[in-house]
């Protein structure tokens, strides 16, 4: 039997709403010669950098958020998810999920995020959905999709004039119009959760659990550490 050696490392995305009863979310196209899920159109999001785990944050997302964030997960690492959550959609997108307040110490990749009057703040995420790469691929990611509403960016939710270029084509998409265009499987699965979560307040009854390993597939359910996780 062969056993994938890939790495598989901690990721966050950020599905950003918008108009509840007619949800759109926020989506770009990922270039042609990435290494990853080359021309998909995904939601922002990212890596856990090394430095995402020693991030101030101002706010977090709720207790039973965090309490299934750190189902099976070392310490830290809930944190530094949020953070990374909060980092890449900024860089991808150029939107503020921060308080107002200064921030004279940022690290070097937050300096902008920084410059512009704001700390970073996951009050506004919920954690959704997670899902583990499956074998075989040539980057392996253990993913946690945070939902947020557009409401609560700092700014305006249609000026993406700070964004990278890691993302291209940027917009503003209908849920019922979403998948015309050409994305990952587990988008699909993900989207389906979105609507009927996106017309609702505070977490979900459970979180979906995509576990990919070496042995097998398995849907698992995450409700929280005091409730435990169940397939």
């Amino acid at each position: 039997m062969t056993t994938d050696k890939t790495a598989i490392r901690d990721a966050a995305t950020v599905i950003l709403f918008r108009n509840p009863d007619a949800p759109e979310v926020l989506m770009g196209q990922r270039g042609a010669k990435a290494a990853f899920m080359p021309n998909k159109f995904v939601f922002p999001g990212g890596a856990v950098d090394a430095g995402d785990r020693s991030i101030p944050l101002d706010g977090q997302p709720g207790r039973l958020c965090m309490a299934r964030l750190g189902e099976d997960a070392a310490a830290g690492v809930p944190e530094a998810l949020v953070a990374a959550a909060i980092r890449e959609l900024w860089e991808e997108t150029g939107l503020i999920l921060g308080s107002p307040g200064a921030w004279p110490d940022a690290p070097a990749d937050w300096s902008d995020f920084a410059g512009t009057g704001h700390r970073p703040d996951g009050n506004a995420l919920r954690f959704v959905f997670r899902a583990i790469t499956p074998p075989g691929r040539p980057r392996r990611f253990d993913a946690r999709f945070f939902l947020a509403s557009a409401d609560r960016i700092a700014g305006d939710p249609d000026d993406f004039s700070r964004a990278s270029d890691e993302l291209s084509a940027l917009q503003w998409i209908p849920l019922t119009r979403a998948r015309q265009f050409d994305l990952p499987f587990i988008t699909e699965v993900v989207l389906a959760e979105v609507a009927a979560l996106a017309a609702q307040d505070g977490p979900p009854g459970s979180v979906p659990f995509f576990r990919n390993d070496d042995e097998e597939s398995l849907f698992l359910r995450l409700r929280g550490q005091e409730q435990g996780l169940h397939q």
